[in-house]
């Protein structure tokens, strides 16, 4: 006979299991879930009128607005990923930082921050930085896994960088707004970027033959036409961000109109790029449907396993776990967290761990009095190696794709190990360093009650000690009582 106190764990453990051996995640968490709901109402856990509760969360899976930002945004980099933007921007960055050692690498990081600001997506930014920059690293004499891997790591900070479809979903997951996640993004985004940046010019000290500056030959922009191809793919950039976020912030639109825009904007490049043609708009349709469908399938398996899941106290078997484990300590907690969840990057994209984990785990990081979006951002930060990790990571399979035959695949994943580690080095800051996400939050307004006071000026006071006498609404004192 199973025990209640034991159907959580069970559930938990059958869930690893099905994922380890490849069963698709979306699929498994509904039969697992369905399966112990049976299970559970046959041993008495709960009556069968708790499953009714399942069709008004998937109701309210697809009616929540929230989540139509999921496709704009998915829209909006899919074109940008082909409309012709990268490569005005690399080209002209590249020339800009070329004539020093790791220009290239230089070019690649801060390009990939503004195209992490403006697609929200990491495979755009990946394929986008590959298909266009690694042959010229290649070209110039760059060491294969530095180039392999500053490209890899330059697309994984779009997944930090609002409007990062994975704060979307965060804060959906965590109750929060998406304002308050994009927000408390920009200072570890800037962290972010300047680690990497930092970690290139340290390198290109110490051994400058890994990344040579670019030939006098190969610089052929200089003074005012180098300027104006980098302002070419400046500016629209700039304009493209503001319309996404800058709306958001300023309180003029909804992530979901924000995203609209974005999308509108993007075809507007592809437009003064001569790239909006019927294949590219077809193409862009195709990757949407395909990602949305994901993650909405996804979450209705989520929400299946999640409501069984709660029905036998799992939740309380969560929260006793972590609770003994960590001490009861916020940083205890934060850290314990943080390797388990690093740990499941592994084996997890950022969806499922966003959909199954987080859940989880945000009642208790409430009760330990830890700010949900500092948590939210902490956990989006550390996600981030879910796309980097040897073997299984998404940005190293989106380089192997279009990486030329010539790329060893061991280059590719040996090179990705230093930017996981960067990747940590920021966790570990956010972790001790909480104001770098809550410094850029909207401060509560706070009223202490106990100092409120209210005086009423000299000429409306009463004139002597006695009451003052309150007559009927329309001020006359003799009128008749109950008027």
């Amino acid at each position: 006979m199973i025990a209640m106190q034991t159907m959580a764990p069970l559930m938990f453990g059958a869930l690893v299991f099905t994922m380890l051996i490849g069963f698709p995640v979306a699929f498994s968490l509904s039969a697992l879930g369905l399966a112990a709901g049976l299970l559970s109402i046959e041993l008495g856990f709960f009556p069968a009128q708790y499953m009714a509760n399942l069709p008004l969360r998937v109701f309210g899976i697809l009616s929540n607005d929230l989540l139509l930002a999921i496709p704009f945004f998915t829209f909006m980099g899919a074109i940008l990923e082909r409309c012709g933007l990268a490569e005005d921007l690399l080209e002209g960055t590249g020339q800009l930082f070329g004539s020093v050692p790791g220009g290239l690498a230089y070019a690649v990081i801060v390009v990939g921050a503004i195209l992490g600001a403006i697609t929200g997506t990491v495979a755009a930014s990946v394929i986008a930085m590959g298909m266009i920059s690694l042959p010229i690293m290649m070209r110039y004499g760059y060491n294969m896994r530095l180039a392999t891997g500053v490209i890899a790591a330059s697309g994984t900070i779009t997944q930090v960088i609002p409007p990062s479809l994975v704060l979307v979903v965060l804060a959906d997951q965590l109750g929060r707004s998406v304002g308050d996640m994009y927000a408390g993004a920009i200072g570890p985004s800037i962290a972010q970027t300047a680690l990497f940046l930092g970690y290139i010019f340290v390198l290109s000290r110490l051994r400058p033959h890994y990344m040579p500056p670019l030939p006098p030959e190969a610089r052929t922009l200089a003074g005012w036409p180098l300027w104006r191809k980098v302002l070419w793919g400046m500016v629209p950039s700039v304009v493209l961000i503001f319309l996404v976020l800058g709306t958001i912030f300023l309180g003029l639109a909804t992530p979901t109109e924000a995203g609209a825009m974005g999308a509108v904007g993007a075809m507007g490049l592809a437009a003064m790029n001569r790239r909006l043609t019927w294949p590219l708009m077809r193409q862009g349709i195709v990757s949407t449907m395909r990602i949305t469908t994901m993650v909405i399938f996804i979450l209705i398996g989520s929400t299946v396993f999640s409501l069984v899941f709660q029905g036998v106290d799992g939740g309380v078997w969560i929260e006793h776990m972590l609770l003994s484990v960590t001490g009861g300590t916020p940083v205890g907690f934060l850290i314990v967290v943080n390797l388990f969840v690093f740990f499941l990057a592994f084996f997890l994209d950022f969806f499922e761990i966003a959909f199954i984990i987080v859940p989880l785990l945000a009642p208790v990081a409430e009760k330990l009095g830890i700010d949900l979006v500092w948590f939210g951002v902490l956990l989006c930060v550390n996600m981030q190696t879910s796309f980097m990790h040897p073997p299984f990571g998404f940005a190293l399979f989106y380089l192997r794709g279009i990486a030329p035959k010539e790329v060893k695949s061991s280059d590719i994943y040996m090179g990705a190990i230093p930017w996981v580690g960067l990747q940590l080095v920021l966790v570990a800051v956010l972790i001790f360093w909480p104001g770098m996400v809550t410094s850029w939050l909207d401060k509560p307004v706070s009223v202490d009650l106990e100092n409120v006071r209210i005086e009423l000026p000299a000429d409306e006071a009463p004139a002597d000690d006695s009451p003052p006498v309150i007559g009927p609404v329309d001020g006359r004192t003799d009128a008749p009582p109950g008027r």
